[in-house]
């Protein structure tokens, strides 16, 4: 399972990113789609600057948040499993294409999750979802 993926650029990257995505739904008090996410120009260290923000962000690292949707339990059925697995598939797609790769939360109770990181051209390339944590 550790084979690496092939590189993606640009374009390439972006339609990767979402059909990594498509339907993959993020589990939180309430279930969010999880989509793609771009912005040119922009550097990770200026990713609050696009994101709509309250003062109640922070930043996490990537594997913190895939750790928990990575992880198989013993009670899992076979559509948790699949879940897993494409969450597995995506953070390894993110991590061997992307630098700088980062998590932003933004909100207290209802959130706006981002994972981003640099592409080769600099871009801003990632994720987005929404958590509702009480």
């Amino acid at each position: 399972m550790n084979e690496r993926l092939p590189k993606f650029k640009g374009k390439k990257l972006l339609a990767e990113i979402a059909k990594s995505t498509q339907g993959l739904i993020y589990i939180s008090e309430t279930d969010a789609q999880v989509e793609p996410f771009n912005a040119a120009n922009v550097d990770v260290k200026n990713v609050l600057d696009l994101i709509p923000d309250d003062g109640l962000s922070e930043t996490r690292e990537p594997r913190e948040f895939f750790s928990r949707l990575t992880t198989v339990k013993d009670w899992f059925g076979a559509r948790e499993k699949q879940r897993a697995k494409r969450f597995a598939a995506l953070e390894r797609l993110l991590t061997e294409n992307l630098r700088d790769l980062t998590v932003v939360r933004v909100g207290r109770i209802q959130i706006d999750i981002y994972v981003v990181g640099l592409d080769d051209d600099n871009n801003l390339v990632g994720i987005k979802t929404k958590a509702v944590e009480t």
